[in-house]
C-alpha cells in the first residue's frame, strides 16, 4: 500500500499530503520519486514538518498561511488529491489546480459536527486563475 493510499485512509495522521504540478517539480529530482504520479503532477505524503517545508520550498508560500487564505472559500477537491474544481470556474475558462496542501485530523467526538463522524481530511488548493479554495471530508465518506 502506498503512503498516499494510507494517508487517504486516515492511517498517516501525522503526515501531510501535497499535490504539485510538473511546473513545480523537476521530474528528474528527488521529490517525484517520493510520490505517486497523477495527471499533470505528483501527490506526495511526507512527515508534517518536512511536508510544510517542502510545500514552502515548492510554492514560495507558508503552508498554514496558504490554508488560512483558502479556508473561507469552499470548492471541490478530488478525494485522491489529484485536482479539483475551482469555485470561480466558468465553462469557457480554463481552471486547473496548481497545487494542493492537505492534512488530516483524528476523529474527535467532543468537537462535534463532521469530526465526530471519523478522521477528517482538510485540503487547500490554488487554481491557475489565482483563486484559493478548500474542501474537507470524512475519511470513510471519501
Amino acid at each position: 500500500m502506498s503512503k498516499v493510499t494510507e494517508y487517504l485512509a486516515g492511517e498517516r495522521l501525522d503526515d501531510v499530503a501535497l499535490y504539485l504540478t510538473h511546473e513545480y517539480l523537476d521530474s528528474q529530482g528527488k521529490l517525484p520519486n517520493m510520490g505517486v504520479e497523477v495527471d499533470n503532477g505528483y501527490v506526495l505524503v511526507v512527515p508534517g514538518d518536512d511536508g510544510r517545508r517542502a510545500f514552502a520550498a515548492g510554492t514560495g508560500m507558508d503552508a498554514m498561511e496558504f490554508a488560512q487564505t483558502a479556508m473561507g472559500n469552499d470548492g471541490d477537491i478530488d478525494d485522491d488529491l489529484s485536482g479539483g474544481t475551482c469555485p470561480e470556474a466558468a465553462a469557457e475558462e480554463n481552471h486547473e489546480v496548481k497545487f494542493i496542501f492537505s492534512f488530516a485530523e483524528e476523529q474527535n467526538e467532543e468537537v462535534g459536527g463532521i469530526y465526530e463522524e471519523g478522521d477528517v481530511v482538510h485540503a487547500y488548493a490554488k487554481c491557475t486563475c489565482g483563486t484559493t479554495y478548500s474542501d474537507r471530508w470524512v475519511v470513510d465518506d471519501a
